[in-house]
């Protein structure tokens, strides 16, 4: 695709799952990325694999210094940035009977402050330069929501609102995009630890529900970086066959 070629991307959650395919798949069609993760080990794998079009930066979303960090290494590299994917997230489901507040927090703060310090970091530049592209992670849970999923669901619905509200801001010069997946092979989900939860949706006994690969999500980012001109893909849902919710 000729509009991804040179494009300068940064991915948060990038050491591995979405935010590691996306950066391969961008790679390959030509683009500059810029990995951004707490796990420096699969940091340095990952661009060693992809070459010298790809570079790292050890990153803690919940850290704005961290956001303002990165986005200065890759314009000191590759002299500007076209786009910043904020992908980073977790997962901890419970019941609120539960009460993991320490969970909730965690998710609050990555989830929900990683994609603002994000903004914040990369906004200025962009709109310096009068064009760029923000997108960000939703989940289908961040347009409904389901028992056992209550603190997620609502930092899904936080990205969703703070995304729809950037694009009315800065509609008339910079793209923003919101991808909701549904069901994906991924990590995200491995850091549960409610025995609850663990019964309701993840009992061996259980038919496996349908999940997609995380190159289905990939290519949607592909598909909404490579528009040309005024075109803008605001939001992208995608659900594997079979899930109905």
């Amino acid at each position: 695709m000729e509009n991804i070629k040179d494009k300068v991307v940064i991915i948060t959650g990038a050491s591995s799952g979405i935010g590691a395919e996306t950066a391969r798949k961008l790679s390959a069609l030509g683009a500059k990325v810029v990995l951004a993760a707490r796990r420096e080990d699969q940091l340095k794998s990952l661009v060693s694999e992809l070459g010298e079009n790809a570079m790292y930066v050890v990153t803690d979303v919940t850290k704005s210094a961290d956001l303002n960090h990165l986005v200065q290494q890759a314009i000191n590299k590759f002299g500007h940035i076209d786009a910043l994917f904020n992908n980073a997230g977790i997962m901890p489901l419970s019941f609120f009977d539960e009460g993991k507040i320490d969970e909730w927090d965690r998710m609050i703060d990555i989830n929900i402050k990683g994609v603002l310090y994000g903004i914040n970091a990369v906004l200025p530049h962009m709109l310096e330069r009068g064009q760029g592209h923000i997108l960000s992670t939703s989940s289908i849970a961040g347009i409904k929501t389901t028992p056992g999923i209550g603190v997620y669901s609502a930092t899904k619905f936080a990205v969703r609102a703070i995304m729809e509200t950037l694009r009315e801001e800065v509609a008339k010069t910079i793209k923003v995009t919101t991808i909701y997946p549904g069901a994906t092979r991924s990590e995200l989900g491995h850091d549960i630890t409610s025995p609850k939860i663990k019964a309701a949706f993840f009992n061996s006994s259980a038919p496996p529900s349908p999940k997609m690969d995380e190159s289905a999500i990939a290519n949607a980012v592909i598909y909404a970086i490579s528009q040309s001109g005024n075109t803008n893909v605001n939001e992208i849902v995608l659900r594997p066959l079979g899930q109905t919710r």
